[in-house]
């Protein structure tokens, strides 16, 4: 029994990592299960068998970065050795990986896929908005640490920063950096205004 869950586990990540792979080539529109089986090195049945659908494993694909993306943005906002610029620097780095590793471009097809499916909507904006719910507890911590937000509340603050970085994002792929607008540098440039902050806080 143990070594049979272990096997269906095992083909059925195989499977989301090929997932991920066709994606990254050739878009949600693109992808067909017959790729991604090819890819995987398993019969077609299996997919139907572990997902039920393409809709399915494009749902499961989801569930399976966002888990680890999320368990990694959880233990690095929580670190409490780095401070708020060092966490903001860090998730700058997080982006330039996960555009590398090909979750950006997965994760702006389900976006996209979303505004006519229902079903994908229901699951995208569950996995967003536990990274939203994450970002708003970081900021009501430094609203205590830095004495406020200025004119915006927690929430607020989470909301303009996952806007920015999902923005971001798009506009990345959209390949507006290579046409002159400098995204994440930008990005980046948040985390020496938050610096600028922690110092006038250490002075007072």
């Amino acid at each position: 029994m143990a070594r049979a869950l272990a096997k269906k586990v095992e083909t059925s990540t195989t499977l989301l990592e090929a997932a991920k792979k066709v994606v990254r080539q050739n878009g949600h529109s693109g992808l067909s299960t017959r790729d991604v089986a090819t890819a995987a090195g398993v019969p077609l049945s299996q997919i139907h068998y572990h997902f039920g659908s393409k809709q399915g494993l494009m749902l499961a694909l989801f569930d399976y970065l966002n888990a680890q993306l999320l368990d990694r943005q959880n233990a690095m906002f929580h670190d409490t050795t780095l401070s708020l610029s060092q966490r903001w620097d860090r998730a700058c780095d997080y982006l330039d990986e996960d555009i590398a590793s090909g979750y950006v471009r997965v994760l702006q097809e389900l976006i996209a896929a979303s505004w006519s499916d229902p079903e994908v909507a229901k699951v995208v904006r569950a996995g967003l908005m536990g990274w939203f719910d994450l970002i708003a507890d970081v900021a009501r911590q430094a609203e205590k640490t830095l004495g406020g937000l200025g004119p915006f509340s927690a929430t607020e603050v989470a909301a303009l920063i996952s806007s920015a970085f999902i923005g971001g994002e798009s506009l990345y792929l959209l390949g507006a950096e290579k046409k002159g607008a400098p995204v994440r540098q930008s990005l980046r440039r948040v985390g020496d205004v938050i610096r600028m902050a922690e110092s006038k806080s250490a002075k007072r």
